[in-house]
């Protein structure tokens, strides 16, 4: 009964909201529908399909210069106004998913039920350790987090009930569920992975008396607090960065086709495991470690200048700087910065954070000079790494699962809300180069 009681609180409140959101997207679809809001360049076309406005995505919403807000709120505001685990903490992932569904700031209380609810729900179903445990030695844990996830889906409650002919009013129901049971069971899944990639395979026992991070880093077999905040932070920023990021838009295109939640974030796990995306975070960390044992192997000092020589030889390479550049950003990421002022408070004097401060102060020079990049500014990737590390999570290339975990809260936030305003299958057009060269000579001009 327990957890009835904590699922209705959060559930009740969607079931108020929905009915107003519906029908104000079918007045303005019914009012507004044929109104103009964006052009398409050839560039763009062939591009990746940069910036062009094509997509509802209600959970956030990034601005090239101001940086990403989360249902209206930037991220200095989700740490003063969301309740975190302990007064003048770091906000909980409980509290960012409340507000990611809602649109509303929740209290303590409503965040401690939530919290209840998602323990309720953490149980595995009995096949999945031991897939996981048999899983190859050396698989890549994106690898094996994208499989356990599709292992995860004999248990979805929207392909069980959709098979029996459920009505499509149903349907943000029945994901509802899914999308609360598979977050509630992420956090066992990923420290199974961890444990047996790098250790005895033991995992320390869940402890539902913590919150959701709190009981994550636990069975990671990190005790120490300021390590929790750690989490709590870092899984609220990696959480959402509007729908045209390739893991975001992916969970929606494949939920587009009436895929279950299961089926959908398995897929933006496998996006997000790309080097272009979720992967460079592990990328950033390699090169900082190479760029330091370089110097050490040297005899060079940490400096501005040795740091500059050293990114123009990365460059004239003909490879990238990971963790600078953004494909909407033009302004250091704003989770960067929340990231540096965690350092600044918890690890000042760390001789890594202090490479990275430095990075921090020359590259934007080096890449402008460069020419190559429209934003030569630190992203989310650039610190990330340096702080696990110093709490001893060294195992680098673990971490686009701790990003995954991040990002299941704000895509399957999302896929509820396309199935609750019932969104269509995404279906873009798309043409061949000889209609694009037909085009360009019937418009040498374009299209006006």
């Amino acid at each position: 009964m327990q957890h009835v009681r904590c699922a209705s609180i959060l559930k009740k409140r969607l079931v108020e909201l929905m009915p107003g959101k519906q029908e104000a997207l079918t007045k303005m679809k019914k009012e507004h529908g044929a109104k103009i809001v964006d052009k398409v360049t050839i560039d763009q076309l062939i591009g990746g399909a940069r910036s062009i406005k094509s997509m509802l995505w209600e959970t956030s919403l990034l601005d090239p210069l101001e940086g990403i807000r989360f249902r209206g709120y930037t991220i200095p505001e989700l740490q003063e106004k969301l309740p975190g685990y302990k007064t003048g903490g770091e906000p909980t992932p409980e509290a960012l998913l409340w507000l990611l569904l809602t649109g509303e700031v929740p209290t303590k209380e409503q965040c401690d039920a939530l919290t209840a609810d998602l323990h309720a729900r953490a149980k595995l179903p009995a096949h999945v350790e031991p897939m996981i445990r048999a899983f190859p030695k050396g698989m890549h844990p994106m690898t094996q987090l994208s499989s356990a996830i599709l292992a995860l889906q004999t248990e979805s409650v929207f392909a069980s009930e959709y098979a029996k002919g459920t009505s499509k009013k149903k349907y943000w129901e029945h994901t509802y569920e899914d999308m609360l049971n598979l977050i509630a069971r992420l956090p066992e899944v990923c420290a199974i992975i961890y444990r047996v990639s790098y250790f005895d395979g033991v995992v320390p026992k869940y402890d539902s008396k913590l919150d959701y991070s709190g009981n994550f880093c636990q069975m990671l077999g990190f005790n120490d607090e300021a390590f929790h905040e750690l989490m709590r932070l870092y899984i609220v920023i990696h959480s959402d960065h509007e729908g045209g990021n390739a893991s975001a838009h992916t969970c929606h295109l494949v939920g587009s086709t009436l895929s279950d939640p299961y089926l959908s974030l398995s897929a933006s796990m496998n996006a997000l495991a790309g080097p272009l995306h979720g992967l460079a975070n592990q990328e950033v960390l390699g090169w900082l470690l190479g760029l330091q044992q370089t110097l050490k192997e040297q005899g060079k000092e940490v400096t501005p200048e040795t740091i500059t020589d050293f990114a123009w030889e990365t460059l004239k390479a003909g490879k990238v700087i990971p963790g600078y550049g953004h494909a909407v950003l033009r302004k250091t990421d704003p989770r960067y910065m929340c990231q540096r002022a965690f350092a600044l408070k918890h690890l000042p004097n760390d001789p890594l954070f202090k490479l990275v401060n430095t990075v921090y102060e020359v590259m934007p020079t080096v890449l402008t000079e460069h020419g190559k990049t429209k934003n030569p500014y630190p992203n989310v990737d650039s610190h990330s790494g340096v702080l696990l590390k110093y709490y001893g999570l060294t195992q680098y290339d673990y971490y686009t699962v701790l990003f995954g975990v991040g990002r299941a809260f704000g895509v399957l936030a999302q896929l509820f809300w396309d199935r609750a305003l019932g969104l269509p299958l995404e279906r873009p057009k798309s043409v061949t180069s000889e209609w694009l060269e037909d085009f360009i000579k019937k418009n040498p001009e374009g299209l006006k």
